[in-house]
């Protein structure tokens, strides 16, 4: 077969190549190699130049050259047009908008108002401490002058594990365990979660946060209890809320109070929310009983204490306005963007 028939069976052969050419990645490589490679038959027909007669040569060389021009245009053309496609697929995006907004989480509104409040104190002084969760009897009950058998028990449903171990029902433990590793002054507070056997309800769950303090010193009075909770009660709910105190019982302090804030609602006009009274509950305190500091080898005639708790639901209920403590565990994302 002559040069010159070869390299029409060359020409015909790409043409039936591009024909049956397949949209599979790498497909336009192969036909590039097969015949403008090293090796390919274009290739081979140079080399066959040769045999050409010298007369010749000069037009076959022609004719060999178009074919590699058509051949790499061919190549090339079919390359160009993927390239053009992919262009055209993203040539109307435009990079300047900006991009699909990205849902920003937040801060549980518990644990904003915790942090408030252990911010609160310790710009008074106070030290961070915290607790087990599930402890035994002693540092739950007893130590906090609450023995077996007393009647204060059946205030707090409690879930036992076994006859001696359970989950706290207060973080009072946390002082018990502190005053045991620390002489006084003492001056702390207990922020966690605990835990009560109650009907779940819209003003009652199972499990709940407090934040719990104690100061022990000489000399401590009832006055600097009364200032120092007037103070945190100002800072939390604003300069113009009024404070109260009432007696009441807590087997661990002696005397006992429970603390009443002007409604911040009605501010003290009387609605649904303080039920007509103007005023709120917000934590109770007292002195520190003197079997308490038995319990932990103080000398009851030398330190002398308040101590106070709070539950940080009441407290999140009363600044944001939430009338469902269980709204704040249903983890309804509805609920939780408004803070």
């Amino acid at each position: 077969m002559s040069i010159t028939d070869q390299i029409q069976k060359v020409r015909a052969e790409f043409s039936s190549d591009l024909e049956s050419l397949s949209s599979e990645n790498g497909a336009l490589d192969q036909i590039r190699i097969k015949y403008l490679g090293r090796k390919g038959l274009v290739a081979s027909l140079f080399v066959q130049m040769g045999t050409v007669a010298a007369d010749e040569r000069p037009k076959m060389g022609q004719v060999l050259n178009e074919l590699k021009s058509d051949i790499t245009a061919e190549i090339d053309g079919l390359g160009n047009t993927d390239s053009d496609s992919s262009k055209s697929a993203t040539s109307n995006i435009d990079y300047t908008l900006p991009g699909d907004p990205i849902p920003a989480g937040s801060i549980h509104p518990l644990t904003q108002v915790m942090e408030e409040i252990k911010s609160i104190f310790l710009r008074l002084g106070f030290s961070i401490v915290y607790g087990p969760e599930i402890d035994t009897d002693f540092y739950n009950f007893e130590a906090l002058n609450i023995p077996r058998h007393h009647p204060a028990r059946d205030m707090q449903d409690t879930f036992y594990i076994t006859d001696n171990v359970l989950l706290r029902t207060h973080t009072s433990d946390t002082q018990i365990h502190f005053m045991e590793n620390h002489e006084p002054p003492v001056r702390i507070i207990a922020p966690g979660r605990v835990y009560r056997n109650e009907d779940l309800s819209v003003r009652s769950y199972c499990l709940f946060h407090q934040i719990e303090g104690l100061y022990v010193d000489s000399k401590v009075t009832f006055a600097e209890l009364k200032g120092t909770l007037d103070y945190f009660a100002r800072e939390l709910f604003g300069q113009n809320v009024k404070t109260r105190f009432r007696p009441s019982y807590f087997p661990f302090t002696e005397p006992s109070a429970e603390m009443d804030v002007s409604c911040i609602f009605c501010k003290g006009k009387g609605c649904g929310i303080c039920k007509k009274t103007g005023w709120l509950e917000i934590l109770g305190c007292g002195m520190v009983d003197p079997e308490v500091y038995k319990s932990v080898n103080y000398d009851p005639k030398k330190w002398t204490g308040f101590a106070f708790g709070m539950g940080i639901e009441r407290m999140a209920m009363l600044k944001y306005g939430v009338q469902d403590i269980r709204l704040f565990y249903s983890g309804d994302v509805r609920f939780l963007r408004q803070f």
